[in-house]
């Protein structure tokens, strides 16, 4: 199937892509920038949030360095949740509210830069309800009545991509289950990638950025084509997550061969530092992609594997609750996904394959593309599907009614599927080698 067959205009699909542009400023030593970044935005009083991990490295200093430099006032939030809920959001936005910042700055991991994401929402347009910006059908899904304070991401990993998309995800505490805000407003004005951040993680930490960061693009590049949503009966107001496209294509396919090449390296050897600036600038690709064309069914099933852990503490993270991190509860559904929806878009899976340097020829390229993304997983030490995790055939069910839940990302697989099939793909993750 060729590019062009695949976006072959069908029904009343869309016939155009809405490409929202990111501002990044990427390189060794960028953060240093942040202060002159932020007065020129018109910042005076900035909230800075982190966690109480990063709030103890280097990049923190660095940042509150530099804002303080160019004569902004700084207070910090250190209290982000890893894997944020609706609770520690809340704390965010009290602190936001007492403090009346003019700006915002997030320096750590996807769940500082999507907690900041939304605090400036929230913030800027305090809602009736809590509920009124979070996505349906747990929320309203109302848009921002106008532009938002400003934000400047800092990110001090490169798994989430966040400062580049126009999402945030938090779980939600009492449903067991994730909930997520999309909304145009709420990308940051601004992304700031310092690969030096990357010099600190541990290779774990890596290890499972590195499997987000490849999910984002394999599931952005095979995702249901632009041109089979069907169109807004407004064209000012596209959706987020779009469908896979040509502009998402480019980032997508260089994301997969950057991780191919590099996370191994990057995991083995802490001091490569070539390769962990590979995969900073990786990160950056597959966010552009993925926030144009939006993910599908692996992230759609990751939050139920997040949600309903109930033992699993990973190596890397805090041990003090259980927690499966992102990228893994992403990863271990991956190739099960691959191996069902392969015929589906056959040539996708095929060049997505031949990206990551697989050998396709011979075999089923939804076979191939989970075989090559299996041997990566055990060579980084992810978690060898959902049994590692804890989880057993008696949780399938609880499993797929959370994972069904999610229409934002499922609905944007290439062919629509049933819930008994969404069972199907969870029992075919249970375990890799």
């Amino acid at each position: 199937m060729s590019a062009h067959g695949y976006f072959s205009r069908t029904g009343h699909g869309d016939r155009a892509i809405a490409i929202d542009a990111n501002r990044t400023v990427f390189g060794s030593g960028a953060l240093e920038e942040v202060g002159a970044h932020a007065r020129n935005l018109g910042m005076k009083r900035v909230g800075l949030y982190t966690d109480a991990r990063v709030g103890a490295l280097p990049s923190v200093a660095t940042a509150v360095r530099s804002l303080s430099s160019a004569g902004i006032s700084v207070s910090v939030f250190d209290g982000v949740e890893i894997e944020p809920s609706d609770r520690s959001l809340k704390a965010a936005l009290d602190f936001a509210e007492h403090e009346r910042f003019d700006g915002f700055v997030s320096v750590g991991g996807g769940s500082v830069i999507d907690t900041c994401k939304a605090v400036c929402l929230y913030s800027s347009y305090p809602p009736a309800d809590f509920l009124d910006y979070v996505n349906q059908p747990l929320g309203r899904a109302l848009p921002a009545p106008g532009p938002l304070k400003p934000h400047i991401a800092c990110p001090t990993t490169f798994g989430t991509a966040s400062e580049c998309t126009s999402v945030a995800i938090f779980n939600f505490l009492d449903l067991g289950t994730k909930a997520g805000i999309s909304n145009r407003a709420i990308k940051p004005q601004l992304g700031i990638i310092d690969p030096e951040a990357l010099r600190t993680l541990p290779g774990p930490v890596v290890a499972a950025n590195g499997m987000d960061v490849f999910s984002h693009a394999v599931e952005s590049y095979t995702a249901r084509p632009f041109t089979q949503r069907p169109a807004p009966p407004d064209p000012t107001a596209r959706p987020v997550i779009q469908g896979a496209n040509p502009f998402s294509d480019v980032n997508c396919l260089e994301a997969i061969r950057l991780i191919g090449e590099n996370l191994f390296r990057a995991v083995s050897d802490p001091e490569d530092f070539s390769a962990r600036e590979n995969l900073s600038f990786a990160g950056l690709l597959a966010g552009i992609g993925f926030g144009t064309a939006g993910c599908n069914l692996p992230h759609g099933m990751s939050y139920a594997v997040s949600g309903l852990v109930k033992s699993y503490r990973a190596e890397g993270w805090p041990r003090d609750k259980p927690l499966v991190p992102h990228g893994f509860a992403v990863i271990v559904n991956s190739p099960s996904v691959f191996r069902f929806m392969g015929p589906v878009c056959p040539q996708r899976h095929a060049e997505a394959a031949r990206a990551f340097a697989v050998e396709v020829e011979g075999r089923p390229p939804g076979e191939a593309l989970a075989s090559g993304l299996i041997e990566l997983m055990r060579s980084v030490g992810a978690p060898n599907g959902l049994g590692e995790l804890g989880y057993t055939s008696e949780e399938l069910d609880a499993l797929t009614d959370k994972g069904w839940k999610q229409r934002r990302v499922v609905d944007n697989a290439a062919r629509a599927i049933t819930r008994e099939e969404m069972r199907a793909i969870f029992a075919g993750a249970f375990s890799y080698w």
